[in-house]
Protein backbone atom coordinates (compact mmCIF):
# COMPACT_ATOMS: atom_id res chain seq x y z
CA UNK A 1 0.00 0.00 0.00
CA UNK A 2 1.25 3.29 -1.39
CA UNK A 3 1.16 5.85 1.49
CA UNK A 4 -0.26 9.53 0.66
CA UNK A 5 0.73 12.25 2.16
CA UNK A 6 -0.16 15.99 2.61
CA UNK A 7 1.58 18.89 1.98
CA UNK A 8 2.06 22.21 4.32
CA UNK A 9 3.11 24.21 1.34
CA UNK A 10 4.70 27.43 2.77
CA UNK A 11 4.95 29.58 -0.38
CA UNK A 12 1.50 29.65 -0.29
CA UNK A 13 -0.33 30.17 3.15
CA UNK A 14 0.89 32.01 6.43
CA UNK A 15 1.77 30.05 9.68
CA UNK A 16 -1.57 29.82 11.42
CA UNK A 17 -3.13 28.61 8.44
CA UNK A 18 -0.89 25.96 7.66
CA UNK A 19 -1.13 24.59 10.88
CA UNK A 20 -4.98 24.26 11.03
CA UNK A 21 -4.46 22.42 7.13
CA UNK A 22 -2.02 19.50 8.76
CA UNK A 23 -4.71 19.25 11.86
CA UNK A 24 -7.48 18.74 9.28
CA UNK A 25 -5.07 16.40 6.98
CA UNK A 26 -4.20 14.37 10.40
CA UNK A 27 -8.16 14.23 10.38
CA UNK A 28 -9.53 13.40 6.84
CA UNK A 29 -7.23 10.12 7.08
CA UNK A 30 -3.07 11.26 5.25
CA UNK A 31 -0.83 8.85 6.40
CA UNK A 32 2.01 11.63 6.14
CA UNK A 33 2.80 15.50 5.96
CA UNK A 34 5.54 17.37 4.54
CA UNK A 35 6.60 21.28 4.83
CA UNK A 36 8.59 23.67 2.53
CA UNK A 37 11.23 25.13 4.12
CA UNK A 38 11.37 28.39 1.91
CA UNK A 39 12.66 31.84 2.68
CA UNK A 40 10.83 32.80 -0.74
CA UNK A 41 8.06 32.20 -2.64
CA UNK A 42 8.34 30.35 -6.52
CA UNK A 43 6.06 33.49 -7.28
CA UNK A 44 5.05 36.24 -6.04
CA UNK A 45 1.08 35.04 -6.54
CA UNK A 46 1.81 32.31 -3.86
CA UNK A 47 2.65 35.05 -1.31
CA UNK A 48 4.04 33.55 1.37
CA UNK A 49 6.86 32.45 3.12
CA UNK A 50 6.70 31.74 7.00
CA UNK A 51 9.89 30.15 8.59
CA UNK A 52 9.09 26.35 8.86
CA UNK A 53 10.38 25.28 11.66
CA UNK A 54 8.26 27.40 13.32
CA UNK A 55 4.93 25.83 11.46
CA UNK A 56 6.67 22.77 12.75
CA UNK A 57 6.98 23.25 16.26
CA UNK A 58 3.07 24.61 16.20
CA UNK A 59 2.00 21.65 14.07
CA UNK A 60 3.94 18.78 16.68
CA UNK A 61 1.87 20.64 19.17
CA UNK A 62 -1.47 20.23 17.28
CA UNK A 63 -1.22 17.13 16.17
CA UNK A 64 -0.92 13.45 17.70
CA UNK A 65 -0.86 10.96 14.50
CA UNK A 66 0.62 12.47 11.62
CA UNK A 67 4.09 12.36 10.89
CA UNK A 68 5.80 15.40 10.31
CA UNK A 69 9.08 16.00 7.01
CA UNK A 70 11.17 18.58 5.93
CA UNK A 71 10.70 18.44 2.60
CA UNK A 72 13.52 20.40 2.04
CA UNK A 73 15.73 21.68 4.11
CA UNK A 74 19.17 23.13 3.08
CA UNK A 75 21.89 22.44 5.80
CA UNK A 76 24.71 24.84 4.57
CA UNK A 77 23.77 28.30 3.75
CA UNK A 78 21.07 29.81 5.56
CA UNK A 79 21.40 27.04 8.66
CA UNK A 80 24.72 25.43 9.78
CA UNK A 81 24.56 21.62 10.58
CA UNK A 82 25.11 21.91 13.27
CA UNK A 83 22.02 24.38 14.16
CA UNK A 84 19.85 22.17 11.83
CA UNK A 85 20.68 19.23 14.12
CA UNK A 86 19.47 21.14 17.27
CA UNK A 87 16.33 22.03 15.16
CA UNK A 88 15.70 18.26 13.91
CA UNK A 89 16.00 16.97 17.47
CA UNK A 90 13.75 19.34 19.23
CA UNK A 91 10.87 18.71 16.68
CA UNK A 92 11.56 15.02 16.89
CA UNK A 93 10.73 15.42 20.44
CA UNK A 94 7.95 17.62 20.06
CA UNK A 95 6.35 15.47 17.70
CA UNK A 96 7.22 12.37 20.07
CA UNK A 97 9.15 10.78 17.70
CA UNK A 98 6.87 11.60 14.88
CA UNK A 99 9.90 13.49 12.48
CA UNK A 100 12.04 12.65 9.87
CA UNK A 101 14.48 15.12 8.56
CA UNK A 102 14.44 15.82 5.03
CA UNK A 103 17.83 17.35 3.18
CA UNK A 104 19.26 18.65 0.38
CA UNK A 105 21.69 20.61 -1.71
CA UNK A 106 19.60 23.63 -2.04
CA UNK A 107 17.86 26.52 -4.17
CA UNK A 108 19.63 30.03 -4.91
CA UNK A 109 16.05 31.41 -4.40
CA UNK A 110 16.51 30.77 -0.57
CA UNK A 111 19.90 30.58 0.06
CA UNK A 112 21.24 33.69 -1.62
CA UNK A 113 19.64 36.03 1.59
CA UNK A 114 22.69 35.46 3.73
CA UNK A 115 25.02 37.09 1.09
CA UNK A 116 27.38 33.77 0.83
CA UNK A 117 27.23 33.69 -3.10
CA UNK A 118 25.93 30.57 -4.89
CA UNK A 119 29.35 27.85 -6.28
CA UNK A 120 29.01 24.87 -8.89
CA UNK A 121 26.87 22.01 -8.16
CA UNK A 122 29.96 20.54 -7.44
CA UNK A 123 31.17 22.20 -4.31
CA UNK A 124 27.11 22.30 -3.38
CA UNK A 125 27.22 18.29 -3.08
CA UNK A 126 30.60 18.63 -1.53
CA UNK A 127 29.00 21.15 1.66
CA UNK A 128 26.24 18.70 1.67
CA UNK A 129 28.07 15.56 2.25
CA UNK A 130 30.10 17.32 5.04
CA UNK A 131 26.88 18.89 6.82
CA UNK A 132 25.24 15.44 6.77
CA UNK A 133 27.49 13.73 8.68
CA UNK A 134 28.07 16.60 10.97
CA UNK A 135 24.26 16.42 11.86
CA UNK A 136 24.84 12.57 12.18
CA UNK A 137 27.43 12.99 14.82
CA UNK A 138 25.51 15.54 16.52
CA UNK A 139 22.40 13.22 17.22
CA UNK A 140 24.62 10.21 18.32
CA UNK A 141 24.99 12.27 21.41
CA UNK A 142 28.72 14.20 23.07
CA UNK A 143 30.80 16.67 22.12
CA UNK A 144 31.60 17.24 18.37
CA UNK A 145 34.65 19.18 16.63
CA UNK A 146 35.00 19.25 13.95
CA UNK A 147 37.49 21.21 11.15
CA UNK A 148 35.75 20.34 7.60
CA UNK A 149 36.93 21.66 4.28
CA UNK A 150 33.56 23.91 4.58
CA UNK A 151 32.15 24.18 8.05
CA UNK A 152 34.17 24.19 11.51
CA UNK A 153 31.98 22.91 14.86
CA UNK A 154 33.41 24.23 18.23
CA UNK A 155 32.49 21.74 21.07
CA UNK A 156 29.04 21.57 20.03
CA UNK A 157 26.00 19.04 21.63
CA UNK A 158 22.90 18.29 21.38
CA UNK A 159 21.43 18.58 24.79
CA UNK A 160 17.72 17.42 24.49
CA UNK A 161 17.92 14.39 22.48
CA UNK A 162 14.98 11.94 21.44
CA UNK A 163 15.61 8.37 22.11
CA UNK A 164 15.71 7.82 18.45
CA UNK A 165 16.80 10.41 16.12
CA UNK A 166 15.50 11.28 13.44
CA UNK A 167 15.54 10.11 9.89
CA UNK A 168 17.70 11.17 7.46
CA UNK A 169 16.02 11.89 3.69
CA UNK A 170 17.91 13.10 0.65
CA UNK A 171 16.60 15.22 -1.87
CA UNK A 172 17.83 13.43 -5.11
CA UNK A 173 17.69 14.72 -8.95
CA UNK A 174 21.13 13.05 -10.46
CA UNK A 175 23.36 10.50 -10.00
CA UNK A 176 25.54 12.01 -7.65
CA UNK A 177 22.94 13.20 -5.59
CA UNK A 178 21.85 9.50 -5.60
CA UNK A 179 25.06 8.37 -4.67
CA UNK A 180 24.85 10.79 -1.40
CA UNK A 181 21.38 9.77 -0.52
CA UNK A 182 22.30 5.85 -0.73
CA UNK A 183 25.33 6.20 1.37
CA UNK A 184 24.42 8.84 3.56
CA UNK A 185 20.42 8.60 3.89
CA UNK A 186 17.63 6.63 5.24
CA UNK A 187 15.33 7.27 2.60
CA UNK A 188 15.36 8.97 -0.42
CA UNK A 189 13.15 12.11 -1.73
CA UNK A 190 12.49 12.86 -5.22
CA UNK A 191 9.76 15.18 -6.95
CA UNK A 192 9.94 13.40 -10.63
CA UNK A 193 8.53 10.14 -10.77
CA UNK A 194 11.80 8.59 -12.69
CA UNK A 195 12.31 4.94 -11.75
CA UNK A 196 16.43 5.22 -12.60
CA UNK A 197 16.54 8.06 -9.61
CA UNK A 198 15.38 5.14 -7.19
CA UNK A 199 17.53 2.54 -9.14
CA UNK A 200 20.25 4.51 -9.02
CA UNK A 201 19.88 5.18 -5.64
CA UNK A 202 19.71 1.06 -4.76
CA UNK A 203 22.94 1.15 -6.29
CA UNK A 204 24.64 3.37 -3.95
CA UNK A 205 23.18 1.27 -0.66
CA UNK A 206 19.13 2.41 -0.45
CA UNK A 207 17.79 -0.73 -1.26
CA UNK A 208 14.84 -1.15 1.01
CA UNK A 209 15.03 1.95 2.18
CA UNK A 210 11.79 4.43 1.75
CA UNK A 211 11.26 6.15 -1.03
CA UNK A 212 8.99 9.63 -1.07
CA UNK A 213 7.95 11.24 -4.10
CA UNK A 214 5.73 14.89 -4.23
CA UNK A 215 2.99 15.62 -6.77
CA UNK A 216 1.20 19.16 -7.33
CA UNK A 217 -2.63 18.59 -7.82
CA UNK A 218 -5.46 21.35 -8.09
CA UNK A 219 -8.76 20.20 -6.62
CA UNK A 220 -11.90 22.56 -7.56
CA UNK A 221 -15.42 22.12 -8.77
CA UNK A 222 -14.93 24.34 -11.51
CA UNK A 223 -11.74 22.99 -13.49
CA UNK A 224 -11.22 26.40 -15.70
CA UNK A 225 -10.44 27.79 -12.35
CA UNK A 226 -8.23 24.90 -11.19
CA UNK A 227 -6.06 25.01 -14.07
CA UNK A 228 -5.91 28.98 -14.05
CA UNK A 229 -5.08 28.73 -10.54
CA UNK A 230 -2.26 26.19 -10.93
CA UNK A 231 -0.93 28.30 -14.02
CA UNK A 232 -0.59 31.56 -11.88
CA UNK A 233 1.01 29.86 -8.97
CA UNK A 234 2.82 26.58 -10.48
CA UNK A 235 3.74 27.10 -13.95
CA UNK A 236 7.45 27.44 -12.64
CA UNK A 237 7.04 23.45 -11.71
CA UNK A 238 7.95 22.05 -15.19
CA UNK A 239 11.30 23.58 -15.39
CA UNK A 240 13.23 21.09 -13.68
CA UNK A 241 15.81 21.26 -10.53
CA UNK A 242 18.62 21.99 -12.93
CA UNK A 243 17.05 25.77 -13.18
CA UNK A 244 15.34 26.18 -10.46
CA UNK A 245 18.17 25.53 -7.83
CA UNK A 246 19.76 28.38 -9.76
CA UNK A 247 17.19 31.34 -9.89
CA UNK A 248 17.46 33.53 -7.49
CA UNK A 249 14.47 35.48 -6.92
CA UNK A 250 10.57 35.33 -8.01
CA UNK A 251 10.82 37.29 -10.71
CA UNK A 252 13.39 35.33 -12.15
CA UNK A 253 11.02 32.80 -12.39
CA UNK A 254 8.30 34.81 -13.80
CA UNK A 255 10.77 35.29 -16.60
CA UNK A 256 11.52 31.92 -16.90
CA UNK A 257 7.98 30.59 -16.96
CA UNK A 258 6.55 34.07 -19.12
CA UNK A 259 5.84 31.67 -22.34
CA UNK A 260 4.70 28.55 -20.28
CA UNK A 261 0.22 28.41 -21.33
CA UNK A 262 -2.56 27.18 -18.88
CA UNK A 263 -2.68 24.21 -21.20
CA UNK A 264 0.83 23.22 -20.87
CA UNK A 265 -0.04 23.49 -16.92
CA UNK A 266 -2.84 21.12 -16.98
CA UNK A 267 -1.41 18.74 -19.50
CA UNK A 268 1.22 18.28 -16.61
CA UNK A 269 -1.14 19.13 -13.34
CA UNK A 270 -4.16 17.15 -12.61
CA UNK A 271 -6.74 19.96 -12.37
CA UNK A 272 -10.46 20.08 -11.50
CA UNK A 273 -12.55 17.42 -9.19
CA UNK A 274 -12.11 13.80 -11.07
CA UNK A 275 -10.40 11.72 -8.71
CA UNK A 276 -9.28 9.18 -11.70
CA UNK A 277 -7.11 12.24 -13.26
CA UNK A 278 -5.63 12.37 -9.70
CA UNK A 279 -5.41 8.55 -9.66
CA UNK A 280 -3.25 8.31 -13.17
CA UNK A 281 -1.10 11.36 -11.65
CA UNK A 282 -0.10 9.28 -8.93
CA UNK A 283 0.45 5.76 -10.89
CA UNK A 284 4.01 6.76 -12.44
CA UNK A 285 4.73 7.19 -8.80
CA UNK A 286 3.55 3.57 -7.82
CA UNK A 287 4.98 2.26 -10.61
CA UNK A 288 8.34 3.94 -10.67
CA UNK A 289 9.14 2.33 -6.81
CA UNK A 290 7.90 4.93 -4.68
CA UNK A 291 6.50 3.72 -1.49
CA UNK A 292 5.01 7.21 -0.77
CA UNK A 293 3.35 10.19 -2.33
CA UNK A 294 2.67 13.71 -1.03
CA UNK A 295 0.40 15.58 -2.52
CA UNK A 296 0.26 19.74 -3.27
CA UNK A 297 -2.78 21.14 -3.05
CA UNK A 298 -2.31 24.47 -5.14
CA UNK A 299 -3.32 27.42 -3.57
CA UNK A 300 -3.51 28.56 0.15
CA UNK A 301 -7.29 29.21 0.51
CA UNK A 302 -8.26 26.29 -1.19
CA UNK A 303 -7.04 23.70 1.54
CA UNK A 304 -10.23 23.75 3.15
CA UNK A 305 -12.43 22.26 0.19
CA UNK A 306 -9.26 19.82 -0.69
CA UNK A 307 -9.20 18.06 2.19
CA UNK A 308 -13.01 17.92 2.85
CA UNK A 309 -12.94 16.77 -1.12
CA UNK A 310 -9.75 14.26 -0.30
CA UNK A 311 -11.80 12.26 3.22
CA UNK A 312 -14.40 12.09 1.37
CA UNK A 313 -13.47 11.04 -2.64
CA UNK A 314 -9.98 11.45 -3.42
CA UNK A 315 -8.26 8.99 -0.50
CA UNK A 316 -10.63 6.31 -0.82
CA UNK A 317 -9.94 6.47 -4.63
CA UNK A 318 -6.06 6.21 -4.46
CA UNK A 319 -6.45 3.37 -1.47
CA UNK A 320 -8.81 1.01 -4.07
CA UNK A 321 -6.22 2.19 -6.60
CA UNK A 322 -2.77 1.08 -5.11
CA UNK A 323 -4.08 -1.15 -2.36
Amino acid sequence: MVQIGYTMMTEQAGPRDLVDHVVRAEEAGFDFSVTSDHYFPWLRSQGHSPYAWAVLGAAAQATSRIPLMTYVTCPTFRYHPAVVAQKAATVQLLSEGRFRLGLGSGENLNEHVVGGGWPSVDVRHEMFEEAVKIIRALFQGGHVNHRGTHFDVESARLWDLPDEAPPIGIAVSGERSCELAGRLGDLVIATEPKAGLLEAFDRHGGEGKPRVGQLPVCYDPDRDAAVKRAHAQFRWFGSGWKVNAELPHPDSFEAATQFVTPDDVAEAIPCGDDPEAFVEAVRPYVEAGFTEVALVQIGGESQPAYLDWSEKTLLPALRDAFA
